[in-house]
């Protein structure tokens, strides 16, 4: 291995002990310590990390970027040589509004699950109690595609999350009628007895594990069958991620109805969905319209009060 081939690895463990994941930073990097490595440079310079950033789709551009700034800086000082690309080169790219399913528009999407694909196996149930789990606990789908059988506790109705997107173990307590659904299923997954020996919670036929290309793929199907997304191929509307974002914002939703104080309950919103900060939570608000209205008249409301 080369000197910055080790530097790299020395790097990545670093930001792991501060609690990162860093995976994708970590496929990133070795691409770019490839690329170094192939013009025979040892050195970081502006130039030849632009070259680098420059090979690849401008969607990855920001990315990119940041990666390889956090690892010049990082060298800078063991190579006074090293050289740190610029920040805010590339506009990041905005993220996309959500789509807030109706609660008949998901009932719609697990009722399509059910008719979708073959009807014997398992598979088309392992979609419908994905899906569901996913609208009813705002679970990300990696989340729930990495569960094993011992991480679901029917009993005391918890999940226990250890593919976190922050590397953090969390338990997501269920509602329940989410339990059940979820034993249901479980015993129905155990009369196949390949799926039985799986060690993964959600299976396809034969015991094998969900990838996320056909779990997403299989969403894009049914939701064009219902009519919520157009049949013409690459076209954009409803994500699966926006089971996640339809959650969160429902929830908040509830919350300024039911006149709850939100700000109170917004850390215990933050910790159940697994967000890093609280204003990652609060990007719903100015995601929804609803909810910016509902925040605006709870302010009002008090600044009346005050006066």
């Amino acid at each position: 291995m080369t000197a910055l081939g080790e530097a790299m690895q020395r790097y990545l463990r670093m930001r792991r002990g501060f609690g990162y994941r860093y995976d994708k930073e970590e496929r990133s990097l070795k691409d770019f310590v490839a690329f170094m490595e192939a013009a025979q440079a040892t050195v970081i310079t502006r130039q030849l990390a632009m070259a680098w950033i420059l090979q690849a789709q401008r969607p990855s551009w920001p990315r990119r970027l940041s990666a390889v700034r956090g690892f010049a800086r990082h060298l800078a000082s063991l190579e006074p040589g090293t050289q740190t690309p610029p920040a805010g080169i590339f506009p990041s790219p905005r993220r996309p509004r959500p789509y807030i399913y109706t609660e008949v528009e998901i009932e719609r999407l697990l009722e399509t699950t059910l008719s979708w694909g073959l009807a014997k196996g398992v598979n088309r149930w392992t979609y419908h109690c994905l899906f569901g789990l996913l609208a009813a606990t705002g679970m990300r789908v990696g989340e729930a595609m990495s569960l094993g059988r011992a991480d679901v506790d029917f009993d005391a109705g918890i999940l226990t999350l250890r593919a976190t997107k922050g590397g953090r173990e969390r338990l997501v307590p269920l509602h329940p009628t989410a339990t059940q659904a979820l034993a249901d299923y479980a015993g129905r997954r155990d009369t196949c007895p390949a799926c039985r020996k799986s060690p993964w919670f959600f299976v396809l036929r034969q015991g094998k594990r969900l990838r996320h290309q056909y779990v997403h793929r299989v969403f894009t199907a049914v939701l064009r069958r219902n009519g919520l997304r157009d049949p013409e191929p690459h076209t954009p509307g409803p994500r699966l991620h926006d089971l996640r974002h339809s959650f969160a914002v429902n929830t908040l939703v509830r919350w300024y109805r039911a006149g709850e104080d939100v700000e109170r309950l917004l850390p215990t919103l933050t910790t159940y969905l697994g967000h890093s900060k609280t204003r990652d939570t609060y990007w719903y608000l100015s995601a929804c319209p609803e909810l910016m209205g509902q925040a605006v008249a709870r302010l009002e409301a008090r600044w009346g009060a005050a006066s």
